[in-house]
């Protein structure tokens, strides 16, 4: 820990690039991956539904639950140590643990401050009304893809309408 008079902020990640790194290895990675992929995709399923839970559980007792935080943080800190590790930043040729506990001695940390309390209306605003211009921008980036990739962007209604 820093004796930095710096304000202590609730999440703290962190990603140290470990030098040397394999010329190779990277060529590689996407395999040695694949197992972390299907773990975390169960996770993230697992993630979805605990989120759910907890919302309801602020909501009505103004506290997040110590084992689901536990566990979202858990799925957090996994997918950031396989990300470092893997492609998103090739930091290090150390492989990860299939844990959702911290490694100290991991190159990649991610933790969380577990919160007191909470506002229970404030999960409502926050969760919803403060949400809505990201799923607005969200709606507009996958709607336009989707509509380019099935074909109904309307070129070939074009086509089909002035052929007929």
């Amino acid at each position: 820990m820093s004796t930095d008079p710096a304000p202590a902020y609730p999440v703290r990640v962190e990603g140290d690039l470990t030098e040397p790194l394999s010329r190779w290895l990277w060529l590689v990675k996407w395999a040695m991956a694949i197992p972390h992929f299907i773990v975390l995709a169960f996770l993230w399923v697992a993630f979805s539904f605990v989120t759910v839970i907890a919302f309801f559980a602020i909501l009505v007792t103004g506290r997040y639950p110590r084992g689901l935080f536990d566990f979202n943080v858990g799925v957090l800190r996994w997918t950031w140590r396989v990300g470092f590790w893997s492609y998103e930043a090739l930091g290090t040729d150390r492989y990860p643990a299939f844990s959702l506990a911290d490694d100290p001695d991991y190159p990649a940390r991610l933790e969380v401050e577990h919160p007191a309390s909470l506002s229970r209306g404030l999960v409502l605003v926050k969760w919803w009304l403060l949400a809505i211009p990201q799923y607005v921008i969200v709606a507009i980036f996958t709607g336009g893809g989707w509509t380019r990739w099935s074909g109904a962007g309307g070129d070939e209604y074009t086509a089909a309408a002035s052929a007929g």
